[in-house]
């Protein structure tokens, strides 16, 4: 499984390595990533693993930001590892503020399938914080079932 773990770990690297298309200062990763492992046996002693893993990419001064996704697959027998696979690649999500300014983010995301996942994939949340103001904006996101996501922000009030 090390093995597994270390291509992941690569592939998330070539990953982030390409999604940085901006300047080093405007592009912050969030601190808050998932890692999501299964493990499944087929008939003929097949055995398989499957893992994923979500981040997310915010530009510092527009408040958009990317959900980033990379995944391994592999499959293997009792003496060999007979296939691996790996995929990734980043989406564009909306702005959270209009304006440009100087932005901080955090972003956390459901582990499917579990208890949060009602309708599907499950959804994440955003909070991001305006540095140059006391202005904070939390939103949650998650699969209606119904093939667009529900989403809302909402402002902080500060008492």
């Amino acid at each position: 499984m090390s093995r597994s773990l270390k291509a992941l770990t690569l592939a998330g690297a070539c990953l982030l390595l390409a999604a940085g298309t901006a300047a080093a200062d405007t592009y912050k990763l969030g601190n808050n990533q998932r890692l999501l492992c299964s493990r499944g046996l087929s008939a003929g002693k097949m055995s398989t693993v499957s893992c994923s893993s979500y981040a997310y990419l915010f530009n510092t001064k527009t408040s958009e930001f990317f959900r980033c996704r990379v995944s391994l697959t592999m499959r293997r027998d009792n003496k060999a590892i007979r296939d691996v696979q790996a995929e990734g690649s980043c989406a564009k999500r909306p702005r959270i503020f209009e304006e440009d300014s100087d932005y901080t983010f955090e972003a956390s995301e459901t582990e499917p399938p579990n208890t949060n996942s009602f309708f599907g994939e499950g959804g994440y949340s955003v909070w991001v914080a305006d540095t140059d103001k006391r202005r904070v904006r939390g939103c949650l996101s998650f699969a209606s079932g119904l093939g667009s996501d529900v989403s809302k922000c909402i402002d902080m009030t500060f008492q």
